[in-house]
């Protein structure tokens, strides 16, 4: 049976003393969850966050990442610098990247590959606009993302990564897709890693929804099932909210 998965991207938001702070703060909140807890943090608070949740149940994730192992890429992070602190996890492809940083598929892919040569797991992120959407292409368009992203993996790579599903038109917006609409869109995903790497690797696959994620749909969202848990943004800043998401 697939475990819960909830992952709190804090986004550019906390400094490493605010990070120290709410990460205090939420372990006590979480501490006796059978739900996995990741808080993806800013790049300047990792060593913060790493140190905080020694001895705890919450694990730390990165928010962002190069496929280069080293180079002339001014202000990029290497895989390795994120392991060698003690990273486990990598946010690849949010929309805010893909939007505000002119990241794609294709480079998305090339980050993917590059997570599980240093033993990361990637939390890729895909998802719809409001457009899209409206055009009826949806499942389509998240198919194809999800293809593209998880091209020249292997079976047993695939079962160890995360995907979440995030329309975008629901991220920050207040919006939320229905808890039917989500999982239409989860199945599709998961159908989709059916088709191309086996059922036993869309059984294992954890398929997240995010989008606007909050304390008082969580419980419906993950009960849902093709959902394992959630990519959560702002909900993730407030201990008390994030812990009630955590404990779903």
């Amino acid at each position: 049976m697939r475990q819960t998965v909830v992952a709190g991207n804090w986004k550019m938001n906390k400094t490493p003393a605010q990070t120290t702070e709410l990460i205090n703060e939420l372990k006590p909140l979480v501490a006796e969850s059978a739900n996995k807890c990741i808080v993806c943090v800013p790049f300047t608070s990792l060593a913060n966050a790493i140190e905080a949740c020694k001895g705890s149940n919450i694990e730390v994730g990165a928010q962002n990442m190069y496929f280069e192992e080293s180079g002339a890429y001014t202000g990029e992070i290497a895989p390795s610098m994120l392991t060698e602190m003690g990273v486990k996890y990598v946010i690849i492809g949010h929309s805010e990247r893909r939007q505000y940083f002119a990241e794609t598929d294709e480079t998305v892919n090339k980050k993917v590959i590059k997570a599980f040569e240093h033993g990361l797991v990637p939390i890729i992120c895909v998802g719809e606009s409001l457009e899209q959407r409206e055009q009826g292409i949806t499942v389509e368009l998240v198919s194809m993302q999800t293809k593209i992203a998880l091209l020249g993996l292997s079976a047993e790579q695939v079962k160890k990564t995360i995907i979440a599903y995030e329309p975008i038109w629901a991220i920050g917006t207040g919006k939320t897709a229905t808890s039917d609409q989500a999982q239409e869109v989860c199945k599709a995903i998961r159908d989709t890693v059916a088709d191309v790497f086996g059922k036993d690797a869309a059984d294992e696959v954890i398929v997240q929804y995010g989008g606007s994620v909050n304390a008082g749909n969580s419980k419906e969202l993950f009960a849902k099932e093709d959902i394992d848990g959630g990519l959560v943004g702002g909900a993730s800043l407030k201990a008390q909210d994030f812990s009630v998401i955590v404990n779903s």
